[in-house]
């Protein structure tokens, strides 16, 4: 629903969607295909991070990835019907920064929860607790880099820009902040479930 809302309204989206909607108008392919494609290669990635072939890992992140994409096209649908598109440009960016706010509410709990998500989440989660000692800010921006890469590929060949905006700066300077916040805030007693090697070392250091 959080992308829905930030594509809706136009006025940014987080920098994996948004690097999907311009390789959609560099080549041409659905986004929805897209962000299919680039669930499966953050899944494989996983993989190579964890230094392991985790199986069930992989089949759930790849469930995911399936009916990802088809449910951002049912909330966007929804969201342009009730004329979202149209509305004044403060009220669009006031749904796009609640967007934001809304996906890292979401990946707060279900990296929380570590059942199943989306792999690129799955992939800061990896970061923060294999390799930067839980720190969920610094797991974002290093996130980040291969998708502005795309979107500055994309622009070399298209000479434009799409889907980046004032939510697209809000979502990488803080959507860090707002997962820490509501690992804080939104339902604290929902502990994190993630049994990783720089977590289970820093357990044992202090425990």
């Amino acid at each position: 629903m959080g992308n829905g809302l930030c594509i809706s309204s136009n006025m940014g989206s987080g920098i994996w969607t948004a690097s999907a909607v311009n390789m959609n108008k560099w080549l041409g392919i659905d986004t929805g295909i897209l962000l299919n494609i680039i669930g499966t290669v953050n899944a494989i990635t996983n993989q190579i991070l964890l230094h392991k072939i985790d199986v069930r890992r992989f089949i759930g992140q790849i469930i995911f990835v399936v009916f990802y994409g088809y449910f951002i096209d049912i909330f966007t649908f929804i969201f342009d019907k009730l004329g979202m598109p149209h509305y004044p440009m403060l009220a669009r960016t006031f749904f796009a920064i609640l967007g934001i706010v809304c996906f890292c509410i979401a990946i707060s709990l279900y990296q929380r929860a570590n059942i199943i998500m989306h792999p690129n989440d799955d992939t800061t989660n990896i970061l923060r607790f294999y390799y930067l000692k839980g720190n969920a800010t610094l797991s974002q921006i290093i996130d980040f880099i291969p998708p502005t890469i795309i979107v500055i590929l994309s622009f070399i060949f298209t000479h434009h820009i799409y889907s980046i905006n004032i939510a697209t700066v809000v979502s990488i300077l803080f959507n860090g902040v707002f997962i820490a916040t509501s690992d804080k805030y939104i339902w604290p007693a929902l502990k994190h479930n993630f049994k990783g090697k720089i977590q289970n070392e820093s357990a044992t250091k202090h425990g």
